[in-house]
């Protein structure tokens, strides 16, 4: 992802300040640079944000895998500096999380919801962060949480499938950059929603549009959808 991000810095004309890796020195990265970009692990995300903050630059986290804590650290970073963090900087993964909103909002509960994404065998965490995101639009689009609807890892004698949940299937293998496909199915008809991500260079575009728009928003908290104007 460095690469492609510093590629896709280059094609749209901007300068990259630097980068780092594991162990590096993010707060003088921090203060030489307009926008921090971090796709990088979960136990790094606080120290990312700690340097952003102390530098006074917004960041784009794109980072996977992050849990209740790490949103905690994001909503203390707001107060100071203008965070936009996703599970997925793909513009076109973020018009589909609002289809799914739309759809989900529309069609009743005897539509069944089914999320399935494929990633890399070398992929850690599942499911996807972008699987969670269409996830989570779907339980805004139902009114619900997702905490209380979702349903993963069926195996054994289940029982039959509850109404009103979201259900979620992971595959891994390959060098699959990400698919994800979400499924509404009621009785005699079903309705399926999907992108294909062929390279992380989507992603990297996504990733510098986003800290192209980030820049001058005062602190707060940031998402794709607003990179886009829905």
């Amino acid at each position: 992802m460095g690469q492609a991000i510093a590629t896709a810095i280059a094609d749209a004309g901007d300068t990259l300040a630097g980068g780092i890796d594991k162990d590096g020195d993010v707060a003088a990265l921090a203060a030489g640079c307009d926008v921090l970009i971090d796709f990088s692990s979960p136990a790094a995300l606080e120290n990312n944000l700690d340097a952003a903050r102390a530098a006074g630059v917004p960041i784009v986290v794109g980072t996977t895998g992050l849990e209740e804590r790490h949103q905690w650290l994001i909503d203390d970073a707001v107060q100071g500096v203008a965070v936009l963090q996703t599970g997925n900087t793909s513009l076109g993964v973020t018009l589909l999380a609002h289809l799914v909103r739309e759809a989900a909002g529309r069609l009743g509960e005897d539509w069944d919801i089914e999320i399935v994404e494929a990633h890399h065998r070398m992929k850690v965490d599942a499911p996807s962060g972008t699987a969670l995101l269409l996830g989570e639009a779907a339980a805004q689009g139902r009114g619900v949480m997702l905490a209380d609807a979702s349903v993963r890892g069926r195996d054994g004698i289940t029982g039959k499938r509850e109404a009103g949940t979201i259900g979620f299937a992971s595959l891994r293998g390959g060098t699959v950059a990400g698919d994800h496909t979400v499924h509404f199915l009621a009785d005699n008809e079903r309705l399926s929603l999907s992108h294909l991500a062929e390279n992380r260079g989507i992603f990297a575009k996504g990733a510098v549009r986003a800290a192209q728009w980030l820049l001058g928003k005062p602190a707060g908290r940031y998402t794709m959808p607003e990179v886009l104007g829905l």
